[in-house]
């Protein structure tokens, strides 16, 4: 009979067994944009995912993000907390979509955007999931409209 699998193996390959990544184990050691503060949970040099990034994206009271966008990503936003602005350019103005907890956003690849929190005191917190293994950020001078 065969030893029954146990996780804490270390000659078991990454891709062949569940991960837990505590929040107190969240690194910031990955790409960032001004006035917000993205720490890294699943990604591939925390779990070796092979085509998936997950964290936490945290913005301060009154700030904004600088323009940016996350090339051949998809995003998807959760708000946890707080009530974050995500700003972007339709070609002919800026668009804005308020949030609140409990709500989502889809931000296509290549869409320059900003994130924005208004709220003069509390935080705006949320999660993210990109399409790439490593969080992609293309800090941009200016939000401009996508060229058709």
């Amino acid at each position: 009979m065969s030893e029954p699998f146990h996780p804490d193996l270390p000659d078991r390959p990454a891709h062949t067994r569940v991960h837990l990544v505590r929040s107190a184990d969240l690194t910031g050691d990955t790409a960032q944009s001004g006035g917000m503060r993205r720490l890294e949970a699943v990604s591939g040099k925390s779990v070796g995912s092979s085509a998936l990034w997950t964290g936490e994206t945290h913005v301060a009271p009154d700030t904004a993000s600088s323009d940016h966008h996350h090339g051949e990503s998809e995003t998807s936003i959760y708000v946890v907390s707080g009530r974050p602005r995500f700003v972007f350019h339709d070609g002919e103005q800026e668009v804005i979509l308020q949030t609140a907890p409990g709500d989502y956003v889809y931000v296509p690849p290549w869409v320059p955007h900003r994130e924005e929190n208004p709220d003069p005191a509390e935080p705006a917190v949320v999660v993210i999931s990109r399409t790439t293994q490593e969080a992609i950020v293309v800090n941009l001078p200016a939000l401009t409209p996508l060229e058709s």
